[in-house]
């Protein structure tokens, strides 16, 4: 390949970088913004989650029992929170 046909190239590969990143109906401009609820869902989903992580951590000794206590409150207590919350938007949707 020429010096020529490899500015050639690269030109017109950043080009096609170019118009692909810009194009009007790029699927990323497109994405759908979240609802507070649908956020909140998707936070407690990931509550539930790290609460059975910990307690399968706790249960095959990796967590000391005062941490586990300590961690286990602070989860608790963000899930009674977001759960109030999902409550209170839900009923007046």
């Amino acid at each position: 390949m020429t010096e020529s046909q490899g500015l050639i190239a690269g030109i017109l590969l950043a080009l096609a970088l170019g118009i692909y990143t810009f194009w009007p109906d790029n699927v990323f401009a497109n994405q759908h913004e979240k609802t507070r609820l649908e956020y909140l869902l998707e936070r407690k989903d990931q509550l539930y989650e790290n609460l059975r992580d910990l307690n399968f951590e706790y249960r095959v000794g990796k967590y000391p029992e005062e941490d586990f206590v300590a961690q286990r409150a602070l989860l608790e207590t963000e899930t009674a929170q977001l759960m109030a919350e999902i409550e209170f938007l839900q009923q007046h949707a």
